[in-house]
């Protein structure tokens, strides 16, 4: 019996390093998959244009031309460029305007999107998370449906209102739409309402009032949850097409999310450059708050206390 409990114990433990070996070698996949493009565009970008066109010509001879053909040609993928060439990002910093122009509109379409939404988010999360009623539950539930509708479905109706109130063609029609969006709404509502009651009960007895528990109780035990929300919202409005395109008639108020599309038809270096950039804010906001967005996204039990 000893013989066999200890064979049953080793065979156990081998299937418990067969799986965690599967699983990191499945994870390390997919990490590599993801990114590689993300270097293979950094690295080009300080590529030579005639560099990128021996070793990548074909491909984009076919996607300019718009050729549907099969290529024949082994494409060669390199990480390291011969030379490095900053001619790509002198074009864009200095002596092209308009890709700056085009970045700077998206940190103006962005920015005051992610603010106000947050902070529009926190007053009504915690009206939704304090107080009871079915009232409260049918608005509640309203705002669940309007989150699982794509926002292909509610964009005729955006453009139907912002012609109507007089806001289309500016960038109003884009940041008011994204002020009340509900998915921040969902977010912080299920997290205020894991607060244990007895916190704001015990804040009352000390004499606080509705406005100072929520700016001094819950907003600052929200605190992970807020970041991961914002990177979440800066990250989909940072990456936004449809919207501009539809509600924006004025290419000039564009953001780099649209303009990036045309690039690709002319110089293919100045594409990896502008991507490259384009990619910054996105990266060091993911950086500076990935603890938040992970403390975030994997809480699931009560306060920590």
């Amino acid at each position: 019996m000893i013989v066999i409990d200890k064979i049953k114990k080793h065979f156990r433990n081998f299937k418990h390093f067969i799986f965690v070996i599967t699983s990191l070698s499945l994870l390390l996949f997919l990490a590599v998959l993801i990114i590689t493009p993300i270097i293979l565009t950094m690295s080009n970008s300080f590529m030579a244009s005639s560099e990128i066109s021996s070793n990548y010509g074909k491909i984009f001879s076919n996607v300019t031309s718009g050729s549907k053909s099969y290529i024949a040609e082994t494409i060669n993928l390199k990480i390291i460029p011969d030379l490095i060439d900053f001619g790509q990002y002198i074009t864009v910093l200095i002596k092209s305007p308009q890709y700056l122009l085009k970045f700077w509109n998206s940190v103006i379409l962005v920015v005051p999107i992610m603010v106000f939404q947050i902070v529009l988010a926190l007053a009504a999360a915690y009206c939704f998370a304090r107080f009871t009623g079915r009232i409260r539950e049918m608005i509640f539930f309203t705002y669940i449906v309007l989150m699982l509708m794509p926002y292909q479905v509610t964009l005729v109706p955006n453009y139907l209102v912002s012609n109507w109130i007089g806001i289309l063609n500016t960038r109003w029609s884009i940041i008011l739409p994204g002020i009340f969006a509900p998915f921040s709404v969902f977010i912080l509502t299920k997290y205020m309402r894991r607060i244990p009651s007895s916190m704001s009960e015990a804040a009352k007895i000390d004499g606080a009032n509705e406005l100072q528990i929520f700016a001094k109780v819950y907003v600052p035990l929200c605190k992970s949850t807020i970041y991961s929300v914002a990177i979440l919202v800066f990250i989909d409005y940072w990456n936004m097409v449809e919207q501009p395109l539809i509600l924006l008639s004025d290419s000039e108020m564009h953001p780099l999310s649209v303009f990036l599309s045309k690039i690709n038809s002319g110089d293919v270096g100045l594409a990896f450059a502008v991507a490259t950039i384009y990619m910054v804010p996105t990266l060091l906001v993911f950086l500076y708050s990935e603890d938040y967005l992970i403390e975030g996204i994997a809480y699931a039990g009560g306060i920590k206390g």
